[in-house]
């Protein structure tokens, strides 16, 4: 198993600009969803992230193979876990190429 890295390790070992976890998270709470229950005879729920409300980030999905164990409220929380997951993990891609770039 690897040996998670720890933000002080990262601290200690950088020697130039980077981006910290206290940055992304702080963006993190700029960040606003908006729940999909897809139409139709589906279980299918989406979940769209925003930073600001105006700028898209990510996109969540849960889904329920069989009807009868659909349940709108667990799929929403399902989805909006994905959905905050992959923000983040855009929020770290782009602050990153900002940093990069300048």
């Amino acid at each position: 198993m690897t040996k998670a890295v720890s933000e002080k390790e990262l601290q200690e070992k950088s020697v130039a600009p980077r981006v910290t976890k206290d940055q992304i998270d702080a963006l993190m709470q700029r960040v606003t969803y908006i729940a999909v229950q897809q139409p139709g005879d589906t279980t299918s729920t989406f979940v769209h992230a925003f930073l600001d409300g105006q700028f898209f980030l990510a996109t969540g999905f849960s889904a329920c193979v069989n009807k009868a164990n659909f349940n709108a409220e667990i799929g929403e929380r399902l989805a909006r876990s994905n959905a905050e997951k992959h923000a983040e993990n855009k929020l770290w891609e782009l602050e990153g190429y900002k940093l990069f770039s300048a």
